[in-house]
């Protein structure tokens, strides 16, 4: 029988732990021990034949590098990000250490919280391989329905980008602006995020489904997104360190939102919205960047 383990029991590793034990037995194992059923030591996890890694975006390649050891694992990446530090993505620092015949990553619309609780869902497996996607899906329960795509990229974008946009989104419902707004935003937020797909070879088509439309939807829209609660936490005119301290999770947006504007600046992509974001962050208030948006 096949081994599977999720590496990271954060909420979002343990939602996908719950969800993969419903056909099979599933192990978790993350840097501290946790009381988790099928919790198991990193060895044990490593020896799994699928791993599913749940590690923030920001902390992925140091993991890597102090405790991968790859012996021909099939490894699913549940993280959605831009390294902020090289404007790298996730495929680009996997793949020195998982080749891509092995590599994998979930995109779509997926809350914790609700896949938690067992309530319905449609992801993404983003491979190279069809055969990948052929083995890795039926460990999935019948309340996760699954597809297959193979353009990385887009999801790789599509995953990053929707955090930054949620915490605009977050940002113009703590400001009181209105659904209209908000619309508007998440809107032209849709077309920002495919333009700069566009540039890195990613399909129009992604944007437009799971991945897109339907990631930006609902991390845009609802306090459930730590990215939203960062955006309304900037509205309140908070610090972003209080924010991040009440947050008590990561919010991948704030990293991203600084690879964003550094790729978009180095292959000179048009992003108002992600720029502001990253300028909000930096201590711009918000009202001048609403201003600014509807001049630009």
């Amino acid at each position: 029988m096949s081994t599977i383990c999720v590496i990271g029991a954060g909420k979002w590793g343990q939602a996908l732990h719950y969800a993969l034990s419903q056909n099979q037995k599933c192990l978790i194992t993350s840097r501290t021990k946790k009381d988790i059923e099928s919790f198991v030591s990193l060895d044990e996890a490593l020896a799994c034949e699928y791993l599913v890694i749940a590690i923030p975006a920001q902390s992925i390649r140091s993991w890597l590098k102090d405790n991968f050891v790859f012996r021909n694992q099939k490894v699913l990446v549940a993280a959605k990000g831009i390294e902020a530090s090289t404007g790298e993505f996730l495929q680009d620092i996997y793949k020195d250490f998982v080749p891509n015949e092995n590599l994998g990553f979930i995109s779509g619309p997926s809350f914790a919280s609700e896949v938690i609780k067992g309530l319905p869902a449609a992801i993404v497996i983003n491979s190279a391989s069809q055969t990948y996607y052929n083995e890795f899906h039926t460990f999935f329960p019948s309340f996760i329905k699954t597809y297959y795509s193979d353009d990385v990229m887009g999801a790789e974008v599509a995953g990053a980008y929707k955090n930054v946009l949620a915490i605009a989104s977050g940002i113009c419902d703590g400001l009181e602006l209105g659904l209209n707004a908000r619309a508007s935003l998440i809107s032209r937020g849709l077309v920002e995020m495919a333009r700069f797909g566009d540039h890195f070879g990613a399909k129009d088509e992604t944007f437009m489904g799971l991945s897109g439309a339907g990631d930006l939807f609902l991390t845009a829209s609802s306090e459930l997104s730590r990215n939203f609660r960062v955006g309304l936490g900037l509205a309140q005119n908070k610090s972003l360190d209080v924010i991040l301290e009440e947050l008590g999770e990561v919010a991948e947006g704030v990293k991203t939102s600084e690879a964003i504007n550094k790729l978009s600046i180095e292959h000179n992509i048009y992003t108002p919205i992600a720029k502001e974001v990253k300028l909000i962050l930096d201590g711009k208030q918000p009202s001048q960047s609403l201003k600014d948006l509807l001049t630009s």
